[in-house]
């Protein structure tokens, strides 16, 4: 057996089967060991459904095999079996007749199905694969190529290595339904349609949606809804790590990169590239003396050989791309923009029924618009709809973690009841009469507790019972919906006729006898509007009662809170509450902060006290206070200090004293303290907060003050 005769693939299943062989200390190495080696690799699956059969009961017949080898003592080194000798003898022989100057697994695969061996045999019985079939289906696996580089094996079924079909993703149910975003699709669809340069560049902040607009055109292909030019055609997403991974000697990764295109030209428009983060193109696999990945792409991008769809964010975009001019005019650009509360809300009702079966819960209308709305007004730093979906997946999830743990009320009584236990057996040696009493009371008492906890255990039992149905039912229904939809394209009319009038209907049924809502329930089940406001609270460290309604109780008591707090300022005290009063009513501009106010006055009188009782009273904490010492801004240069450190200086890693701190506590009062003492320098840049409520630090990160007290 010549292993320098055979494709790099081959050689590490060769490699396998003798290691598997040696671990189970087997005397020979045999052409079921190979066998093993193949099946649990997934290099061949390309194979496997061609000709229709199952790896893992071909892998359970070979392995039930090996188990009934004779194991040998260690030290020795397995030989070669017969089998496998007159396996690698009919390789050869179907080698000339495949013109190849290097044997492939698939060669030596067909070799093995042509012996007599216990298990080859049993595998022919079962599944019906024999030689004929294995070499028909690595001659429509190849397209035409023969062996004559070591390295040819890898570039076969390179697109189902390194990508996967979105469309047959969405047929599967693996996708959610893309709510929305229908123009910027209609224009994906319009220059996948030019002659030339048919790439559209999908640019947007994280979190727009760019990856949702690819799968929508995913749902459209399926659905059938695209012009004919694009009809029928395959989606794939390629997986740059995948690509990248294990690429060991130089040209490797290129030689995939270019496996990969060489299916797609041969597909001959009937394949889209679909490429997420698409900067990691430029500079990816370049070592010394090699290209990139971006320069292989460049000549059939300008061709219109391959249709391409990349998706990237501004900043990336800019620093990667805009700077290779050749591949950038190559692309079309499609800006996407964060979508407006009204349309997150929309898209969040289009989620709800995916994300209900998934968890098994009930999304209230009320928690899918004050996710939209609080992760607007509070969560500053990431963009809809990604932040909204999260907060309502995130809910979801502390609901269902809660249904499935014990609810407490049952906790309690198993703790009352373990209590009572331990006194009841501390108590059973004692002779005296009040002893004897007590321990009347607690087996009393213990029998009430175990029948109360019985009743409500089997409510909770019986509870989760259905609970688990309403989840499977739900899970039916959305599998349902995507097989009538299936069934339409198919034109397959009886089915979809018995699942819209028959299926549907009845699980629908099912699920709103199930899901009337019972005020005796143990368990919560439902997300609401308070929900999503404690998740918001605990990202944002915000108090949950001031995103509710009792903020309201808050401000209208905040006259006296602070008369209380702070004697004889109250005509000062009248002028701040006004101030914030009327913020909170919405009459002053929103986009400012707050409330900006100038405490004047001597020594001791209450000014830095006022700032205390304001944080008390709107942050339930005196020491939600920002605060800066301006007597060390009195130079020029300190202003940096402030926002950062320009690029180049000492410091620009670490943010500025301000900006940093708001950050980190959006809702807080900013006291600049000893304001007169800074540089006029100082002031110009408190203008553009007091006016418009935001800065830019040194670090491009523009920072929101619209919740703060200055």
């Amino acid at each position: 057996m010549n292993i320098e005769q055979m494709t790099e693939q081959l050689q590490s299943f060769i490699m396998a089967a003798l290691t598997k062989a040696q671990e189970k200390h087997h005397s020979e190495l045999t052409a079921e060991h190979v066998l093993a080696a193949m099946l649990e690799d997934d290099a061949l699956s390309g194979i496997w459904e061609r000709t229709g059969v199952s790896a893992k009961e071909m892998l359970q017949i070979v392995n039930r095999y090996l188990d009934t080898l004779p194991s040998v003592q260690e030290g020795s080194e397995p030989v070669l079996s017969r089998g496998l000798s007159q396996a690698y003898q009919n390789a050869l022989e179907l080698m000339k007749q495949l013109k190849d100057t290097y044997m492939s697994s698939a060669v030596l695969l067909a070799g093995i199905m042509k012996t007599e061996t216990p298990a080859v045999k049993e595998i022919r019985n079962k599944t019906g694969l024999d030689a004929n079939k294995v070499l028909q289906a690595e001659k429509e696996r190849r397209g035409g190529v023969t062996m004559d580089e070591k390295t040819n094996e890898s570039q076969l079924d390179a697109l189902e290595k390194y990508g996967h079909d979105l469309v047959k993703d969405v047929r599967d149910g693996k996708i959610d339904p893309v709510i929305g975003r229908d123009e910027e699709i209609r224009r994906v669809i319009e220059i996948l349609s030019r002659k030339t340069k048919n790439n559209p560049v999908l640019i947007g902040e994280p979190g727009v949606g760019k990856t949702a607009i690819v799968e929508g055109l995913a749902w459209r292909i399926m659905n059938g809804d695209v012009p004919l030019g694009l009809k029928d055609k395959r989606l794939i997403e390629l997986d740059m790590g995948a690509l990248i991974a294990g690429a060991k000697y130089r040209g490797e990764y290129e030689e995939r990169l270019k496996g990969v295109l060489k299916q797609v030209q041969e597909a001959d428009g009937g394949i889209i590239l679909f490429i997420d983060e698409i900067h990691n193109l430029v500079g990816a696999g370049k070592t010394e003396g090699s290209m990139d990945a971006a320069n292989l792409l460049k000549p059939m991008l300008a061709r219109g050989e391959l249709k391409c769809i990349g998706a990237t964010t501004f900043d990336e975009y800019r620093k990667y791309i805009e700077k290779d001019r050749a591949l950038e005019r190559r692309f079309q650009k499609i800006m996407v923009q964060e979508p407006s509360v009204e349309d997150t809300i929309s898209i969040l009702r289009g989620l709800k029924d995916r994300f209900e079966s998934h968890h098994g819960v009930q999304i209230k209308d009320e928690a899918i618009i004050a996710a939209a709305v609080l992760s607007n007004r509070y969560i500053t730093d990431r963009f809809l709809p990604d932040k909204a979906i999260d907060l309502i997946d995130e809910a979801c999830a502390a609901i269902r973690v809660e249904m499935d743990s014990m609810p407490a009320e049952l906790d309690e009584l198993a703790r009352k009841i373990m209590t009572l236990q331990i006194e009841e057996t501390s108590l059973k040696d004692e002779t005296d009469y009040k002893a004897q009493e007590r321990l009347e009371e607690i087996r009393k008492e213990l029998a009430d507790l175990n029948e109360q906890k019985a009743v409500r255990f089997s409510q909770w039992e019986s509870e989760k019972k259905k609970m688990d149905a309403v989840k499977d039912s739900k899970e039916l229904l959305e599998k349902a919906k995507l097989d009538l939809t299936q069934a339409q394209n198919d034109a397959d009319y009886e089915k979809a006729a018995k699942l819209k009038y028959d299926t549907i209907p009845t699980l629908e049924k099912q699920i709103a006898a199930a899901d009337t809502e019972d005020e005796t329930r143990m368990i919560r089940q439902v997300v609401d509007e308070d929900m999503i406001a404690s998740i918001v609270s605990r990202w944002t460290h915000i108090e949950v009662s001031r995103l509710m309604s009792t903020e309201r109780q808050k401000i209208l008591h905040l006259p006296e809170v602070l008369r209380q707090r702070v004697m004889g300022q109250d005509n000062a005290l009248k002028l701040v509450s006004d101030a914030i009063m009327r913020s909170k009513a919405n009459i002053q501009d929103e986009n400012r902060p707050l409330g900006s106010f100038l405490f004047l006055g001597p020594t001791g009188v209450g000014k830095t006290e006022v700032a205390k009782a304001l944080a008390q009273q709107l942050f339930d904490d005196e020491n939600k206070i920002v605060r800066i010492d301006m007597s060390e801004y009195m130079e020029k240069f300190s202003v940096s200090r402030l926002i950062g450190a320009p690029p180049g200086y000492v410091g620009y890693e670490e943010g500025g004293q301000l900006t940093e701190a708001v950050r980190r506590s959006p809702y807080s009062i900013v006291l600049l303290d000893e304001i007169e003492k800074a540089h006029p320098d100082v002031f110009n840049i408190l203008l553009q907060i007091l006016d418009d409520g935001r800065i830019t630090d040194s670090k491009g990160v523009t920072v929101d003050f619209k919740n703060t007290i200055i």
